[in-house]
């Protein structure tokens, strides 16, 4: 059974990486919570719509293919995103 409130949750989700780079340390403040029931990060994670990448020496958090797909078929308004695939 799929959960409207995490589904819309995901998407905020994916939304805000996708607007621009992203650290996991900033990924992980905003996002990371410790509510059994609203597990946003991990889920997202879990469903492939994230990844986590080094670069520059930092870890980058972007948006998979699989993420902007998700984005794109739940927000169709959201078309003109592109993933930074840095």
């Amino acid at each position: 059974m799929v959960d409207p409130v995490v589904e819309k949750l995901i998407l905020e989700l994916l939304e805000w990486v996708a607007r621009r780079e992203r650290t996991y340390e900033d990924v992980i403040d905003a996002w990371r919570t410790s509510c059994p029931r609203l597990p946003i990060w991990e889920d997202a994670n879990e469903r492939g719509f994230l990844v986590v990448e080094q670069a520059k020496g930092r870890r980058i958090v972007t948006i998979t293919a699989a993420g902007l797909g998700f984005l794109q078929r739940h927000k169709p308004s959201e078309k003109s995103i592109h993933w930074n695939n840095s």
